[in-house]
């Protein structure tokens, strides 16, 4: 199995993501453009998130290949990502992120196929791959902030550039691996989305994104709000993915002993206790750094875990397509889900109500796991 080749492709693609996810922002208000607009930009990243994997999982599927459609929009995203430097005024840079970010999308549910189909019959050593897109994301969140303090947000684009250059890269040295599962080629993607099992895992995976909604959108400025130094917020964000990174470098032998079902559920249940505890006990510090500790549950174990189910309930010439439907489904779909409804609440209802919504909608979630399929065990 090509591991380190596979690796890279996670290392550079997650990384790029903490480049955009905590710095986009505040680069766009460097260059002038105004709160409300900034919102709408930053929703064009997750539209195009609940689209452009679906699109391109069925190109790949009908095709039979996946890396070269995968090194195609991979290097789409770099073209694409150029005319930032340039662009003017908000439909310009609004084009230019819709753009990049179509193609910077839908890779990643292809690639998780072909990884999976290189793993063969060690699916359980998956995290032991990924976990190397959490050290990205840590890394280019220290570095690029560091980066920062003695340049400006112009570095932003030039390092999210640079790392697009890096996932291009990654993809010329792996390998495509089509899928084995010949006595499933009679499969279609809306006879499996017709079992009742599916549809509640996928039910589960989005309401534990939209959960999120509100800790993605409003932690940092819940914490500042309280009081918390800037560093603070920082470290706690640190811990949180660090926390992840243990948790993936684990993960096959939990799935070994606990299978994938009892992970779901146990990572739901988990969820509903770490919003509560974000949303009454912020002035807490002993408290707070449980909580982020929690995210080694909440996306560490839930993610990979999920991920597994994916695998093994879109089999054959489903698999791009079916990753692609849990990636739309739950980060696309439930990131935006759960962004909405925070945005709702924290004004009016304050920080307690929304992060209460929260716990609300990873409970929803655990009552949907329930149906998840029982014999999915490993």
């Amino acid at each position: 199995m090509p591991y380190a080749r596979l690796s890279s492709y996670y290392f550079f693609h997650f990384a790029a993501l903490g480049a955009l996810v905590p710095y986009w922002g505040p680069y766009l208000l460097e260059r002038g453009f105004a709160p409300a607009a900034i919102g709408v930009l930053m929703a064009v990243l997750m539209g195009t998130k609940i689209v452009a994997p679906n699109l391109w999982g069925l190109l790949a599927d009908r095709a039979g290949e996946r890396m070269p459609i995968v090194r195609l929009a991979a290097l789409l995203t770099v073209v694409l990502m150029l005319p930032v430097f340039w662009a003017e005024g908000f439909w310009a840079m609004a084009l230019v992120m819709l753009g990049f970010s179509f193609f910077w999308n839908a890779p990643l549910p292809l690639m998780e196929a072909v990884t999976f189909n290189h793993l063969g019959e060690r699916v359980n050593r998956y995290a032991s791959v990924r976990v190397w897109g959490s050290v990205g994301f840590i890394l280019s969140v220290v570095a690029l902030g560091w980066w920062q303090e003695w340049a400006d947000s112009r570095v932003v684009p030039l390092t999210v550039l640079a790392l697009f250059v890096g996932v291009w890269l990654s993809c010329l040295m792996i390998p495509d691996r089509g899928h084995a599962q010949a006595g499933h080629a009679h499969l279609s993607l809306l006879s499996l989305l017709a079992r009742p099992e599916i549809l509640a895992f996928l039910g589960a995976c989005m309401l534990m994104q939209a959960s999120h909604g509100a800790y993605y959108a409003f932690y940092s400025i819940y914490l500042e709000a309280n009081g918390y130094p800037s560093a603070a917020v920082g470290a706690l964000w640190a811990l949180g993915v660090g926390a992840e990174v243990l948790v993936f470098i684990k993960m096959h032998r939990l799935l070994t002993r606990f299978g994938a079902r009892r992970l779901l559920l146990a990572s739901l249940a988990l969820a509903v206790l770490r919003w509560l505890l974000i949303g009454a006990f912020v002035d807490l510090v002993a408290v707070q750094l449980l909580a982020q500790l929690l995210h080694a549950a909440t996306f560490g174990s839930f993610h990979a875990a999920a991920i597994h189910l994916a695998h093994h309930y879109f089999p054959g010439q489903t698999q791009g397509r079916g990753q692609a439907l849990y990636n739309s489904v739950s980060f696309g779909l439930g990131g935006a889900v759960g962004s909405l409804i925070a945005g709702s609440l924290w004004s009016g209802a304050g920080p307690m109500i929304t992060f209460g919504a929260a716990s609300t909608l990873a409970a929803l979630g655990f009552v949907a796991a329930l149906a998840v399929d029982r014999g999915r065990r490993h």
